[in-house]
């Protein structure tokens, strides 16, 4: 894309955000005449970015007009998501659309190595699948990233892992660039906020709750990220018992009040070797009307509430966004999630809150944040 003039990335960017934009609408958009919108569309064909298409029938007179698609042989992204369970790699297209996909088990190997190893090479296997039109690749992971590159992953047992680096030590006949590392709850704001269910907000907060809460603050569809690119820690905000030490280091972590270990002690059990999956039996008991699991899940409903209430205060954002199993909690404890909402947000604010709205691309919103930090990296660099 680095051969592309100004111009013809802009209308690339134009045909990405929006899939299906017609030829009149992307002269508009742009502010182009119609002899130098052919002049760009022209030279995006001959370097097989874009194509044309029959647009789709709007019921008005005049002559129909086309639409401009990706290419059917064009450029394409590697992301890749790890989670404390397992990793998926895909391959997408200018405009989101997923077009390969391979996925792989943790399965305790845990260590830096091993499963950057195993991104890298699904990432090269599926490049050599499509004829080596991988561009650049991402990858989410499950824990703070610093400065694009350093992770600390509690999860997966990572401190201070340099990705780029693991990335490129690994030997391999093609060489796609790793331009994007992120904080998987960050990149899953960017997604909701770009494609997603905050698509077209001026700045939303999105709040993701697996083992842990973490999420970001977006401005335009870009992330808030720091200094040094760790922003979004909320669930290390000190929201919770003081006395009540987090492994981050940290005590009275927010985010220990709505994990799979609270749930355990509040219902007496032994601390659950997954967290996660133990917060959703205890979800499906509680929707089920067991009593007791109800119980403690009103509990986390509310901390939820009250959390979401402290940053809306704080942040003043358009909307929230919840993710992971946040919107599991709002479905079975809604009146506990409001009520602690409602109650926790200044005066002012109660008349219009900011609504609070499930997030729309459910586990992929990672992905598609990844996907859409790697493309910008291209329409900035090539």
């Amino acid at each position: 894309m680095s051969t592309l003039p100004p111009r013809a990335v802009e209308l690339l960017r134009a045909v990405h955000e929006r899939p299906g934009l017609t030829r009149a609408e992307a002269a508009k958009t742009l502010d182009l005449g119609t002899g130098a919108l052919t002049t760009l569309v022209n030279r995006l064909q001959d370097a097989r970015m874009v194509a044309q298409a029959a647009a789709a029938p709007t019921g008005s007179r005049g002559r129909p007009t086309t639409a401009l698609v990706p290419h059917p042989d064009g450029p394409l992204v590697g992301v890749g998501l790890v989670t404390h369970r397992s990793w998926v790699v895909r391959v997408v297209e200018v405009g989101g659309a997923v077009v390969a996909e391979t996925t792989g088990g943790i399965l305790g190997a845990t260590d830096g190595d091993a499963v950057v190893r195993d991104l890298r090479r699904a990432v090269d296997d599926l490049d050599a699948r499509l004829d080596g039109r991988v561009r650049a690749a991402g990858i989410a992971v499950p824990g703070p990233v610093r400065d694009n590159r350093w992770v600390k992953a509690t999860l997966l047992d990572w401190s201070d892992q340099d990705v780029p680096a693991l990335w490129g030590a690994v030997d391999r006949p093609t060489d796609v660039p790793l331009v994007v590392v992120g904080n998987d709850a960050t990149l899953a704001a960017v997604g909701e906020a770009r494609r997603g269910a905050a698509r077209g907000s001026h700045t939303h907060l999105h709040l993701h709750l697996g083992i842990g809460m973490g999420g970001a603050v977006t401005a335009g569809g870009e992330a808030l990220d720091g200094d040094h690119g760790a922003a979004g820690e909320f669930g290390h905000m000190p929201f919770g018992d003081p006395e009540r030490a987090c492994p981050c280091g940290a005590h009275g972590c927010w985010g220990r009040t709505m994990d799979g270990e609270d749930l355990a002690r509040a219902l007496g059990d032994p601390t659950p070797a997954d967290p996660l999956a133990y917060s959703e039996r205890v979800l499906d008991r509680a929707a089920a009307g067991d009593v007791a699991a109800a119980a403690a899940v009103q509990a986390q409903a509310r901390s939820l509430g009250r959390g979401a209430a402290g940053l809306v205060n704080a942040l003043d954002p358009t909307l929230v966004t919840l993710g992971g199993l946040a919107p599991r909690l709002l479905a079975v404890a809604p009146d506990a999630v409001r009520a602690a909402y409602r109650s926790g947000l200044m005066s002012y604010r109660r008349a219009d809150p900011p609504p609070l709205r499930t997030a729309g691309l459910g586990d992929a919103a990672p992905l598609v944040g990844a996907a859409e930090l790697v493309w910008d990296r291209l329409w900035q660099t090539g």
